[in-house]
């Protein structure tokens, strides 16, 4: 790490997931098969929603939006670290440091707001199906993305602005360690942060426990043992995203910063911008029988298309 006592820093230095760990090598390893997975997964997924007609619906539309997020807010982070970690760098500028911060709020903003937004669709789904295609309509869902993207900005240009405003004595390119290193008081940014936590993470999280206890209450009331068996493992498989993704966060932004460490925030931001990303199209999209048969039917003409360009190949020859 590089100290410097001067407010104008131009250069700022990271220090990755694990800072101190003997087995450098291991981590990033883990970390790159990670950033494979979930850039496949998503940007499959994406491809599967949108060229299969039969899943042009709501769900599925929130569902791609999601892994849009997913890809972009993993890209934020991880290809820099791997490209330090290749270099034998640790340097980021502070142009790219502030664009980092920003984009990173931008969309973990996004995502608690639309996890929240697609607990919602599944309440609706599930306790008012019939009336679901009338709530649940294509303004309603574009009217959720806006609302999503817009709300994950606001949250980012609060957060970039007094992060990036405050004097440094030294720099991490995340938000505890700024207050952290910071050579002015930052007590009342802190209940900025507060404030902040709880309009984005703790009101979003109770809202989406609201949605599924309602769903699961409904679900009791199900005949059918297969169907009830069906819904909550569905809704379980949900839940474990959404604890992986706002527990960690809620514990880094609203528990105060003399309870845990800089080191405890590092490892625990690999949850949710690592581990959550690289789930979610797993979790949402292979238990889900309609998911798998588009896929397979995509995978299915792609081989097609193989065959054909082999054959075509030959030919020439």
């Amino acid at each position: 790490m590089r100290r410097e006592n001067e407010t104008s820093m131009m250069v700022f230095t990271l220090l990755g997931v694990i800072p101190g760990t003997r087995h450098t090598g291991l981590v990033i390893c883990t970390i790159l098969f990670f950033y494979v997975v979930a850039i496949i997964g998503n940007t499959t997924l994406v491809l599967v929603l949108s060229l299969d007609p039969q899943l042009h619906s709501p769900m599925y539309f929130l569902l791609s939006r999601l892994s849009l997020m997913d890809i972009s807010f993993i890209s934020t982070t991880v290809p820099k670290m791997l490209t330090n970690f290749i270099s034998g760098t640790s340097d980021i500028s502070y142009i790219a440091c502030g664009t980092q911060i920003y984009i990173y709020f931008a969309l973990g903003g996004s995502e608690c707001i639309l996890l929240t937004l697609m607990a919602n669709d599944r309440y609706v789904a599930i306790c008012k199906p019939l009336r679901y295609m009338v709530i649940m309509n294509l303004k309603v869902c574009l009217q959720m993305a806006i609302v999503s993207w817009v709300g994950g900005a606001i949250n980012s240009v609060v957060h970039t602005t007094y992060t990036m405003h405050f004097p440094r004595c030294g720099f991490f390119c995340e938000l505890p360690a700024v207050l952290e290193l910071s050579c002015e008081d930052a007590s009342a940014y802190e209940k900025v942060i507060l404030v902040m936590g709880i309009l984005f993470l703790l009101i979003p999280f109770g809202l989406i426990l609201t949605s599924y206890t309602l769903i699961f209450l409904s679900v009791l009331h199900i005949c059918s043992s297969k169907g009830r068996n069906k819904a909550f493992t569905t809704c379980s498989a949900h839940l474990i995203v959404v604890f992986l993704y706002f527990g960690p966060s809620m514990f880094i932004y609203m528990i105060p910063s003399s309870l845990h460490t800089s080191e405890q925030d590092q490892g625990l931001s690999v949850f949710y911008t690592i581990l959550t990303p690289m789930l979610n199209p797993l979790i949402y999209s292979l238990r889900n029988k309609a998911v798998g048969e588009a896929l397979r039917k995509l995978c299915a003409k792609a081989l097609s298309l193989c065959r054909i360009v082999i054959l075509e190949f030959s030919t020439c020859l």
